[in-house]
């Protein structure tokens, strides 16, 4: 299995790549979702390996709505929405991604993480910024915070309406939005819009770090834009520190 890992987080994490399960065809080999048309039995198992990973700790994730909402979680299960923060020690919290961009935020100081995942519609909403008010009130600080951000698809890989792109240049994320030669579209570059949040929110950019893995171009990662539906999907996950003692 191998895991993608940022320098930046001392929390136990990783974003999930397609090596290391047991799925075929399209969804070869790590696809973690029952909901594109692969065996519930091998998602079964590729998620088992998964959380072995992380010694077998409780799970927490969620159904997501392509939305703003994030949750404080204090045990394992799975809520709907699209963000997890939680300071329960050993609690793993996990998003699904294949395109969308796995936001993991960690105050090492509060004991505190969070799991966010932000396409297009999240990173309009500020999905960041509701995740940084979930953590202070488990007691971060955004001073403390580091964010990794994890593959996604890529602003020149991002084909897009010209409608959506005005829509993000009107919340004054124009620098986000690259031309496109075909008439009526652009490309959206959201790891710039995401930067410009992360700094708003006091979030200094040496404790920002992205993958700088594009999904749509990568075949090591799934691209529901490259693969269609039947992409499979990966995960980011973050586990709150084990107390000492």
């Amino acid at each position: 299995m191998k895991f993608l890992r940022s320098r930046l987080l001392a929390a136990p994490h990783g974003f999930t790549t397609r090596a290391g399960g047991v799925s075929t065809g399209p969804y070869a080999a790590l696809n973690l979702s029952t909901a594109t048309g692969d065996d519930p039995a091998a998602v079964a198992e590729n998620r088992r390996r998964v959380v072995a990973a992380f010694g077998g700790a409780p799970l927490a994730r969620l159904s997501q709505v392509h939305g703003t909402a994030v949750h404080l979680a204090r045990k394992a299960g799975v809520l709907e929405g699209d963000g997890l923060a939680s300071a329960e020690p050993g609690l793993v919290l996990a998003v699904s991604v294949a395109d969308c961009y796995p936001l993991l935020l960690e105050d090492p100081e509060a004991g505190a993480v969070a799991a966010l995942h932000a396409g297009w519609r999240g990173v309009l909403g500020n999905i960041l910024a509701v995740g940084v008010e979930r953590l202070a009130g488990l007691g971060a600080e955004p001073a403390r915070l580091r964010l990794a951000v994890g593959p996604g698809i890529a602003g020149t890989s991002y084909q897009v309406s010209a409608e959506l792109a005005e829509r993000f240049a009107k919340a004054g994320y124009e620098d986000a939005v690259l031309p496109d030669p075909e008439p009526g579209r652009a490309r959206l570059d959201l790891p710039t819009a995401l930067r410009r949040q992360a700094r708003a929110l006091g979030i200094g950019l040496e404790r920002i770090e992205f993958s700088g893995r594009d999904t749509y171009r990568d075949p090591e990662l799934f691209s529901y834009r490259r693969d269609g539906a039947g992409s499979g999907r990966m995960w980011g996950l973050i586990q709150v520190p084990r107390r000492p003692g």
